[in-house]
């Protein structure tokens, strides 16, 4: 034992020795724990070799160093892969609970049947189906119009008056039959006037991208250049515009990018989507968002302002899950599976808007296709002219305004402006979310809107619906 303190070195040994047995603890505890092992670790330290002085380095070494915390900004810190996790986790719970409660409350609401009765009033009655039909004389009379165009039959003033006409009344036609026709129901309307509007945008620009080939050739003629006389052919072709009318695009080509075959596996897959996706968005509008809305019209009625928010904000999370579901549905499984049956190209159908750090960023990627159809036929088009940046972007917003509210309105029977305004009210909060706030802070902001606004809207006219039709009138009113 004598040897195995001297060895350790005199420092701790005479440190011991003049301080008392209370400061000599100081000196084994850097060595082994007390006890049988002791002796052991006493032993290891005095044992010979560069291990052993290493250990006693390290041991003596300082343990602290300049550094910030995790959370702090400066610490460049920036894997939070766990609290992400942690927050997927407690959206799952809580939604879990929430579907539970439900439930309980409820019971099971999902009803395939009462689906089709949102279509259908009568069984032998199908007054949307034959809308959508019918929409094919207005692209006859499109393709005939450009045929005579293209020879030379018609000029070009007739040809302008005769796309407006035409144009006019694929929006007005419908909504006609949509507000006098008793037979059909307010899905159906929406339905026969999408297909309406889609069908408004894609001969808008199959109009102009032909206008811009003639005029293409005209300069080429006149400047005796034969690249440009090969970008529009002699004779149309039919089957080249109901390819464009059925392909996922609202903006026409003369020649669109095609995929070399049909992937059946991809195909199969968005199809199975489509299929569940359906089934999902039905169950939880069925399920979840009928009875909040229902359980919201009492506190409108009474104008209670915090049963009102709290109402708000329960219907917020269908709302928003039911928004992104459909989202993924439509623009993913939907267009895909269109695309790859018709060996479509260009599959960009969006853009990262989840990172939207503007309204504006939001607007320009969530919906590829308006985009682009907005960008090629109505925004580049009114700057050509003269007018400003300002201008033509409030012009689009107008335009979408429009749009909204013709898709809402005329199925309702009923013209409140609420999708008007709130299109419109996107200009000034696409300012203010740009001037005050960014980064996060306006990804934040984006994400608020979105989850905030659409319940709002879905509740004005949901409340107005409801009184319109359901309420009973008061006596002497």
């Amino acid at each position: 034992m004598c040897v195995s303190r001297c060895s350790a070195g005199p420092g701790p040994r005479a440190h011991s020795e003049l301080h008392g047995p209370s400061m000599g603890r100081r000196w084994f505890e850097v060595g082994a724990p007390r006890g049988a092992g002791w002796q052991g670790g006493l032993m290891s330290k005095a044992g010979p070799g560069a291990a052993s002085t290493s250990a006693a380095a390290e041991s003596w070494a300082g343990c602290h160093r300049l550094q910030d915390s995790l959370f702090s900004s400066d610490s460049g810190f920036n894997n939070y892969r766990g609290i992400l996790n942690w927050c997927v986790v407690m959206l799952i719970l809580s939604n879990a609970r929430l579907f539970l409660e439900n439930l309980i409350k409820y019971g099971i609401l999902v009803d395939p049947i009462q689906v089709v009765s949102l279509f259908l009033k009568d069984p032998y009655s199908w007054p949307a189906l034959c809308l959508v039909i019918v929409a094919n004389v207005f692209a006859v009379a499109a393709f005939q119009v450009e045929k005579r165009l293209a020879v030379g039959a018609l000029t070009e003033q007739a040809g302008l008056l005769l796309h407006v006409l035409n144009l006019a009344t694929i929006l007005c036609f419908p909504a006609a039959v949509a507000l006098l026709l008793e037979s059909i129901t307010p899905v159906g309307s929406v339905l026969a006037l999408m297909v309406y509007t889609i069908l408004f945008l894609k001969l808008f620009s199959y109009r102009d991208v032909n206008l811009w080939c003639r005029e293409r050739r005209a300069r080429a003629k006149a400047k005796a250049a034969g690249w440009a006389l090969a970008s529009l052919p002699p004779s149309l072709p039919p089957a080249d515009l109901y390819y464009f009318l059925f392909a996922p695009t609202l903006c026409y080509e003369l020649n669109f990018p095609r995929s070399p075959r049909i992937r059946k596996r991809f195909l199969l897959r968005r199809l199975l989507e489509m299929l569940f996706l359906t089934q999902l968005q039905v169950g939880l509008i069925q399920q979840w968002m009928v009875p909040t809305i229902q359980n919201s019209m009492k506190p409108f009625k009474d104008m209670d302002y915090s049963r009102i928010i709290e109402r708000l904000l329960k219907l917020a999370v269908p709302n928003h899950l039911i928004w992104l579901i459909f989202f993924y549905w439509f623009f993913h499984s939907c267009m895909n599976a269109v695309a790859e049956l018709m060996q479509f190209g260009d599959r960009e159908f969006y853009r990262d808007w989840w990172n939207s750090e503007s309204v504006t960023y939001f607007w320009q990627n969530w919906n590829i296709p308006v985009h682009k159809w907005c960008l090629r036929h109505f925004y580049k088009p009114m700057l050509r002219r003269g007018s400003s940046k300002w201008v033509a972007r409030t012009g689009v917003f107008f335009a979408s305004a429009f749009f909204h509210e013709y898709l809402v309105s005329i199925p309702l029977h009923m013209f409140r402006l609420w999708a008007f305004t709130g299109m419109m009210a996107q200009i000034p909060l696409a300012w203010i979310v740009s001037r005050f706030f960014q980064g996060n802070y306006g990804n934040a902001a984006v994400w608020l809107t979105l989850i905030i606004g659409q319940p709002v809207a879905v509740l004005m006219y949901v409340h107005d619906y409801y009184v319109l039709h359901y309420e009973a009138p008061v006596v002497g009113a």
